[in-house]
């Protein structure tokens, strides 16, 4: 195996990697928006039984409790869709990733170089502003 190829297959290795983390992140979020989503609408339903409590059952407050469940549902639902979405192009952005840097193992090591050089630049530039 030539060491551009190495090279290259070390660039599709990072982005998968990278990618994976992503997906990791969003899987992250989505679980910690889902809990929270969760206790709100606990919250919601307990101050809804006490007011309930407070009123005698008034119809008013069923129909409210009613509401909010279906709101809560809907937002959990969302999270939980454009989870799944978010997902789905990560996936598809690391194939393509993975099918360029095999396709074009050249152009993908010297654009991984760029990047590099660009972060190690700006990594130095920063540093250099903070010992003013």
């Amino acid at each position: 195996m030539s060491d551009l190829q190495k090279a290259a297959d070390q660039v599709a290795d990072a982005a998968k990697d990278t990618a994976e983390d992503i997906v990791d992140s969003a899987k992250s979020a989505t679980q910690s928006t889902r809990r929270a989503a969760n206790r709100m609408m606990d919250r919601a339903e307990d101050k809804l039984d006490e007011w309930s409590d407070d009123l005698d059952s008034h119809p008013r407050i069923d129909d409210l409790a009613a509401r909010a469940q279906e709101f809560a549902n809907r937002g959990i639902n969302y999270v939980a869709d454009t989870s799944q979405r978010a997902r789905r192009q990560i996936h598809h952005a690391t194939d393509a990733t993975c099918q360029y840097v095999q396709e074009q193992p050249g152009k993908s090591l010297m654009m991984a170089a760029a990047a590099g050089a660009a972060a190690a630049l700006l990594v130095m530039l920063a540093r250099g502003s903070d010992r003013r």
